[in-house]
């Protein structure tokens, strides 16, 4: 049986494209439905949100979940990526390594912010398995079929030293921008933050969508590129850059 968007509790951005904010964190999923393809937007804050993220993806869908974009390596973008085998898997160079060597980092943050610590290790187990197989150095377009595409950029470093953007062509454009925007507060600077380079990550975010698109945060409400330069100047008045 079809469902929509809404009955899903998803904003539907435009033809085929949404997100869904995530509870505990706000943290943004997004999909994107191609022909016999459906590319989802990071992965959640444990295995169970994964998997439910999953299943409403491709209820959306109607197909299987055949990629996923993660923006940038916190618990609360990739502790569910387990949920998504048999998914490729992209992330910005160097993202995997976090995958791997990083994981006690991961599940000690995790912890912190409120994630359960039974479910902190059961994604730390799994982590290794789900790493990105597909690093994004520069730009990488994928082909979604029937002349839907997904620019999947390496926008960073700045909010972490591994930010991925991913912009949708159409009309409106769409891009996700991870946490490199936030929304619903003041962007989190911690301690794998290059603030010195933020403020660049976002213009050339700008230059991906231009004016007239619809910047998708990684926590908080869809925003325009007004907003978007509002908080570039704001991070660069904040860190001292130019």
């Amino acid at each position: 049986m079809t469902v929509t968007w809404e009955e899903l509790g998803w904003e539907r951005l435009a033809d085929g494209i949404g997100r869904c904010r995530l509870p505990g964190w706000d943290c943004t999923a997004g999909l994107v439905i191609g022909h016999g393809t459906a590319l989802v937007v990071d992965a959640g804050s444990s295995l169970a949100e994964g998997a439910r993220l999953r299943e409403c993806a491709e209820r959306l869908a109607g197909r299987r979940v055949t990629h996923l974009a993660l923006t940038h390596p916190h618990f609360d973008h990739v502790f569910g990526t387990a949920a998504f085998a048999g998914a490729d898997v992209y992330a910005a160079v160097g993202a995997e390594a976090v995958f791997t060597g990083g994981r006690e980092e991961l599940r000690l943050d995790a912890v912190r912010h409120g994630l359960p610590a039974d479910d902190a290790e059961e994604a730390v187990d799994t982590l290794a398995a789900g790493a990105p197989r597909h690093p994004v150095s520069g730009e990488l377009t994928l082909d979604l079929g029937d002349g839907r595409q997904a620019l999947l950029a390496n926008v960073g470093p700045g909010h972490t030293a591994h930010d991925l953007a991913v912009l949708v062509p159409g009309s409106p454009e769409v891009v996700f921008c991870g946490d490199l925007v936030e929304e619903s507060g003041t962007p989190q600077a911690g301690p794998d933050a290059v603030p010195s380079r933020w403020p660049a990550a976002l213009d050339r975010l700008l230059g991906l969508g231009g004016e007239d698109a619809l910047y998708v945060p990684g926590h908080g409400a869809v925003v325009d590129a007004g907003f978007v330069r509002r908080q570039r100047d704001e991070l660069a008045a904040r860190f001292g850059v130019s």
